[in-house]
């Protein structure tokens, strides 16, 4: 069998191509990470190792002589070889005092480090490399530096602009200053912008093919107990296509994790005895802690009735409960995101659209009860709220040094709070459009970090947006103007609400990738219809009359006469939907039964009949008897 090739990072690539020509290098974004070292030389190959013990191993193999590490902390350390130490304060005329050379970075004196580094850069003795780490946090931020914090960088500017090359057994060697740092803008922009001698490398996450090299072979066996390996692993030899089908799947649910993270992974699923098949589940252990996943509970059998259930509480929507379970359906078998590379995305994504008071909210608390076992796991977000530009501040938290950065976001305390939810976002297209640019992120990774740097999953998710778009339009005189009337057949309805949310975003928002991410997900609700405005009604008297038998033993019958005439006042104007028809309910028969309950001081134990609802006084009245009594 061919032996593997080392999977070499781009960034390594940059690092060999300009160490040679460059004598300023910034290395930027994932610094606090370990990597795997590619190369064969003292070290094993594909030893994890943190980013300070990795470019010492590759300096040193280059032909290096002195590979120093400077923090603002400790000074000038040689942690790997305390040699380099000795002949660095030799060549720049420092000395060590506990196994280190003190220096501040600014100031006045011939031993800052910026003076030191000088000396290291512009001698021709012995090939040096300084690596500079935590370079983000040597000044407070770069828009508020001082006259002592300019000249230490602009000594660092020209000890690198006139940096010395060096004679070895390998080479000639440029003398080396390498800076570590988070974000490059920490740095003053006229440090590295138009700087010749300067090239910035990016440190990513590892990538798809990094993180599938992290699953081959030796790695593999590092997962598991000895005893859990040998036992499982002769079935899986038998059905390499079931160990491939583990392998995509965890290499999907780790996007964006780094190798620390990983590392870490590996050794929580050892220390757990994790079986080979649940591999994937130490994901969900290591991203939420130990939390009951209740997706792995649901079943094909639990979603047979889920429609049946829906009709309970929802009346008249059909396509939308059928286009919602779809959803959920893909989800509890596993189908969701396999058109896609990233199985980290949320289980789903719905779009509500239609008239006001057809369900659209209620829907989405029966799916939290459904899934869940209970619809205060559908946490409402009304975007109304988030209308201003610093609104995403409140949604996923403000920055470091804002007000507001230490509560966190909302959005990201209750998804940290209960990973396993429906999140309702209600009306968004009334939210900023620098909201609906996180949303880009959340659909199609399924994370996001928030203003304190974690991260923050949504893969367990189903995401529900919900909006009255489509109902109006503008017309050629910007005026408002009805889109859908009740009169018109839902298919029309559902055609020309789909039509306006389309161009909503693609030409007056010019943002069609918001459309993209939610894909063939758009719901459209149809108005309440005269028979399903009969079945709401129904359903909420029969609450009010069961939960007053079921609270005050009050047991309610209501003659049939008197129930038309409550049907035909109820149900007269649908233009509000359900929700009007609950208003109705309220003002005709709630807030009269509760005046005539009081007024014959009725508290419970009580057989009543309502003969009818005087509908047209003002207020409105009921006419009642007690069973057996006079009205």
């Amino acid at each position: 069998m061919m032996e593997q090739t080392p999977l070499i990072p781009k960034w390594h690539r940059e690092l060999e191509l300009f160490s040679g020509i460059k004598s300023l290098l910034i290395l930027e974004g994932n610094v606090m990470d370990q990597y795997r070292y590619p190369t064969d030389g003292s070290v094993k190959q594909n030893t994890v190792l943190p980013l300070s013990g990795y470019l010492h191993t590759y300096f040193r193999d280059s032909g290096y002589d002195q590979i120093i590490f400077y923090s603002n902390l400790v000074g000038f350390v040689s942690p790997y070889d305390p040699d380099m130490l000795e002949r660095y304060a030799a060549l720049t005329e420092t000395k060590i005092k506990n196994g280190a050379i003190p220096s501040e970075f600014k100031g006045n004196d011939a031993n800052t480090a910026p003076n030191v580094i000088r000396r290291a850069l512009g001698q021709q003795e012995a090939a040096t490399v300084t690596v500079m780490e935590m370079a983000s946090h040597y000044i407070t931020t770069p828009e508020r530096m001082d006259q002592q914090d300019v000249n230490s960088f602009n000594i660092l500017l020209q000890s690198a602009l006139s940096a010395s090359l060096v004679r070895t057994t390998q080479g000639k060697k440029q003398n080396l200053l390498i800076l570590l740092v988070n974000k490059l803008n920490d740095l003053p922009v006229w440090f590295y912008l138009n700087n010749p001698v300067c090239k910035v490398l990016t440190l990513e996450a590892p990538d798809r093919e990094e993180r599938k090299r992290f699953l081959e072979g030796e790695n593999l066996a590092g997962f598991f107990s000895g005893t859990v390996y040998r036992r499982e692993m002769p079935y899986y030899r038998e059905h390499p296509e079931e160990l491939d089908r583990l392998r995509e799947k965890f290499v999907g649910l780790t996007e964006g994790l780094t190798f620390t993270e990983l590392e870490e992974m590996r050794k929580l699923c050892r220390n757990e005895e994790t079986s080979i098949h649940d591999l994937c589940k130490v994901v969900d252990l290591y991203k939420y802690g130990i939390k009951e996943n209740p997706w792995s509970t649901l079943s094909v059998k639990s979603l047979k009735t889920a429609k049946r259930d829906f009709e309970k509480r929802i009346k008249g929507q059909d396509t939308a409960l059928e286009r919602t379970l779809d959803v959920v359906k893909r989800a509890v078998t596993g189908m969701n995101g396999l058109n896609s590379s990233n199985t980290g995305k949320p289980k789903g994504v719905l779009f509500y659209a239609g008239p006001t008071g057809t369900g659209k909210t209620e829907t989405a608390k029966a799916l939290a009860e459904k899934l869940f076992g209970d619809e205060s796991n559908c946490i409402r977000f009304d975007m109304s709220e988030y209308g201003q530009s610093h609104s995403d501040q409140k949604l996923m938290g403000a920055p470091p040094g804002y007000v507001g950065y230490e509560a966190g976001g909302q959005l990201t305390n209750a998804v940290k709070k209960n990973p396993f939810c429906i999140l309702l976002f209600d009306e968004i297209e009334k939210a900023h459009t620098s909201i609906l640019d996180k949303f880009l992120q959340i659909l199609e990774d399924g994370r996001m970090t928030d203003g304190q740097g974690n991260t923050v999953y949504f893969s367990e998710c189903i995401i529900i947006f919900t909006s009255n778009l489509g109902i109006y339009v503008k017309d050629a005189l910007g005026n408002r103007e009805p889109n859908v009337t009740m009169d018109m057949p839902y298919k029309e309805v559902q055609t020309r609400v789909r039509t306006a949310i389309e161009d909503y975003f693609k030409l007056e928002l010019g943002r069609p990738e918001i459309l993209n991410r939610i894909g063939e997900n758009i719901v459209v609700f149809d108005y309440i219809r005269e028979d399903a405005a009969r079945l709401i009604l129904r359903a909420q008297t029969d609450k009010i009359i069961s939960r007053l038998r079921e609270q005050k033993n009050i047991r309610i019958r209501i003659e049939d006469h008197a129930y038309e005439g409550l049907e035909k006042a109820a149900t007269f104007d649908l233009s509000n939907g359900g929700r009007g028809i609950g208003n109705q309910v309220e003002s005709l028969m709630i807030n009269p039964l509760s005046r005539w309950l009081f007024d014959h001081e009725i508290t419970e134990d009580a057989d009543l009949v309502i003969e009818a609802f005087e509908t047209a006084s003002n207020p409105p009245a009921i006419r009642c008897r007690i069973e057996g009594g006079e009205a």
